[in-house]
């Protein structure tokens, strides 16, 4: 399979070619931190549309209510709360972890994406109140990973060797190069790529891996080292 999945824990030969998966996955989640500016920014200004209040909110009867709070049933967020059921089974959290471990595996700087509770968020992603159309591709995708592991390796998915789920993943890794009767199987594996990033770089395991700090006050700001500075062409 490419580098973006090669997980160096199994003995499937390194690949020194192209940029590293997990380096790939950081800058997808550090370019989610950079404002986007549209190129009309410096036009003329624009007066903000008139918004209407919203109404106040009565505690005592937003708590009666049932649903998923934190939704437009609950535009205000002040209730929040997510009760909806996770429907993926323990089966289907198997393979789901070991996909997720696939794409995010441990390395000397961090854990596998599995360790930081991937599987169960994107379980709760799946699940969420008018998710159906999510469900079906993620439950879809991790049956045709356990059916396509059981006919080429007698086992399914969770139980292979990483060498066998690798070959497996080489084939529906990359949509554009996807076969035909590979192509479900490639949206699907985009889908939990996307949820597997971002459950992984939102949790404090993922911001260290990033090299994030978050907010923390510094006595000085020195902007840029003059590797950075050189490389985006100001100095």
């Amino acid at each position: 399979m490419s580098d973006e999945m090669h997980d160096s824990r199994d003995d499937a030969k390194p690949v020194t070619t192209g940029i590293a998966r997990r380096d790939a996955l950081k800058a997808i989640a550090a370019a989610a931190m950079v404002p986007m500016l549209p190129e009309a920014a410096a036009a003329a200004p624009v007066t903000p549309a008139a918004r209407t209040p919203l109404p106040m909110l009565d505690e005592v009867q937003q708590a009666k209510r049932k649903g998923p709070r934190g939704t437009p049933s609950d535009p205000v967020l002040q209730v929040a709360k997510a009760d909806w059921p996770n429907k993926l089974q323990l089966r289907e959290l198997a393979t789901l972890s070991a996909l997720c471990d696939m794409i995010i595996p441990a390395d000397a700087k961090s854990p596998a994406a599995s360790a930081v509770g991937a599987p169960a968020y994107i379980n709760e992603w799946a699940s969420r109140p008018g998710g159906d159309a999510s469900l079906v591709r993620v439950r879809g995708g991790l049956a045709w990973l356990d059916r396509e592991s059981t006919t080429r390796f007698g086992k399914r998915f969770h139980l292979a060797t990483n060498a066998q789920r690798t070959a497996i993943c080489d084939d529906i890794c990359y949509l554009p190069k996807a076969k035909p009767e590979h192509q479900f199987a490639a949206q699907f594996f985009d889908t939990i790529r996307d949820q597997t990033a971002t459950a992984f770089y939102t949790t404090p395991q993922g911001w260290k891996d990033l090299g994030y700090i978050g907010n923390v006050a510094m006595p000085k700001f020195e902007g840029p080292n003059a590797e950075i500075r050189r490389k985006i062409g100001v100095e």
